[in-house]
């Protein structure tokens, strides 16, 4: 049954407001919900088949994957503006992420083998898209970090246009560090697997 997962990128929305006085603050706000696509199938080849078909499709994509994770940035930033220098005051990143997973409604009369091959397999997509919403979460930390160390400038323009680099520089390495992951884990997904097989095979012999 062959794997290849996803993540999708919607993009990011960072809305900008200028403040003479209010202390400067920083927050990260994320949040994660999860969706469902039924499958049905009583072998393998089905089960695969009714991935192929209902899963999920990632952004720019018309290929359908068995999970994937849609991931929406936004944010807001306030200026100071004090001795004719203007720095950032407040900053506000925020990321929602949607997992969506598979779910098999025809378990019941199937095989013990292929409740086991589906245990196994859906585990690791829920595990794989977890990470690609942590990736999200982390890079919305690192986001933030980067926009309130930015250096003062002579005018708020100026300071609105470095924010405005400094979020896009911000998603472009956060949709590196996805491109990454998925690379390392189409490499390692076969040995996973079959670790994941031989770890419940073991488990079911020590549960006798």
């Amino acid at each position: 049954m062959p794997l290849a997962m996803r993540y999708m990128c919607l993009p990011v929305a960072f809305s900008i407001a200028l403040s003479l006085s209010s202390p400067a603050a920083a927050e990260v706000i994320a949040s994660k919900s999860y969706s469902y696509f039924d499958i049905r199938g009583k072998t393998a080849d089905e089960l695969d088949r009714e991935l192929s078909r209902r899963g999920p499709t990632a952004s720019g994509s018309s290929a359908r994957h068995p999970g994937a994770t849609k991931i929406r940035f936004g944010g807001e930033a306030t200026y100071i503006q004090d001795n004719g220098r203007c720095r950032v005051g407040n900053v506000k990143v925020t990321v929602h992420t949607q997992i969506i997973l598979p779910r098999w409604n025809s378990r019941r009369g199937a095989s013990k083998e292929l409740s086991m091959i589906w245990d196994a397999l859906s585990s690791d997509i829920k595990r794989h898209e977890e990470r690609h919403a942590e990736i999200a979460r982390d890079q919305a930390r690192a986001m933030e970090r980067a926009i309130r160390a930015l250096p003062q400038q002579r005018s708020c323009e100026a300071m609105q246009e470095l924010v405005s680099n400094e979020s896009t520089r911000g998603i472009e390495e956060h949709d590196r560090l996805q491109a990454r992951f998925d690379r390392v884990e189409a490499v390692n997904f076969q040995k996973r697997m079959l670790r994941l097989l031989k770890n419940r095979i073991n488990g079911r012999a020590g549960g006798k």
